[in-house]
């Protein structure tokens, strides 16, 4: 029976080394994905800034509205509303991500915005939701 004993802890203790290179290579793995997470960011095309000329202030005509971030944050799923920050420019209202917004709650942001006439910006790490101000 001893010799059994002595067996199985060989055995056990095998098994927690395997788990210790195991775990290493892991988290080797995770930092190379992370790596090139950001390189494949990186090697996509940003669009060419080009200088525009300063905004002209707009004045809402007669039964024309600018919206508001408010109006913007009733039009959202109130439990996504915490995951973005709202900014507001003078022709847009700009919505961006504070983190991975992942497939399903992108996908909801994505029809509400469009449903009061917004749109998804792709522009790499300075992608964005942008909503007109100017609503008749």
């Amino acid at each position: 029976m001893t010799e059994e004993k002595k067996n199985l802890e060989r055995l056990v203790q095998r098994i927690d080394e395997l788990l210790v290179v195991l775990n290493r290579v892991a988290e080797d793995l995770r930092q190379v994905s992370i790596s090139l997470k950001s390189l494949a960011v990186s090697q996509f095309p940003q669009p060419p800034v080009t200088p525009s000329p300063a905004p002209v202030p707009t004045i809402p005509r007669p039964g024309e509205r600018l919206q508001t971030v408010e109006d913007i944050k009733m039009a959202l799923p109130e439990d996504l509303e915490s995951l973005l920050n709202f900014e507001e420019k003078e022709e847009y209202i700009i919505i961006r991500p504070r983190q991975f917004l992942g497939s399903e709650n992108f996908a909801k942001i994505a029809s509400a915005v469009r449903g009061i006439g917004g749109e998804y910006v792709s522009a790499g790490k300075a992608s964005h939701f942008r909503v007109p101000r100017k609503k008749a």
